[in-house]
């Protein structure tokens, strides 16, 4: 069976993003006054082979753990859709 996974990775919310807050202060200075807690992540996409979808999602959540997010500073979240 073939899978896509889209899996976003984000800065945990207790720590700063200061990526996000030179966005949200060039928002600011273009007279976007009303936005705020503007947070940077990543979006990842990729295409895998399993048996099962339970299988499929041992390996995204493995890839995640390992590789796609520092869990000191990030966490992880993904859907996983069945292709035909």
């Amino acid at each position: 069976m073939k899978f896509t996974a889209e899996i976003n990775v984000m800065p945990l919310k207790a720590l700063l993003d200061p990526q996000g807050k030179a966005v949200r202060m060039s928002m600011h200075n273009m007279g976007y006054k009303t936005i705020d807690n503007v947070r940077i992540g990543k979006h990842i996409t990729m295409e895998l082979e399993a048996g099962d979808r339970q299988e499929a999602s041992d390996k995204v959540e493995e890839a995640c753990k390992k590789i796609l997010s520092n869990p000191v500073m990030e966490f992880y979240e993904f859907d996983l859709v069945q292709l035909k």
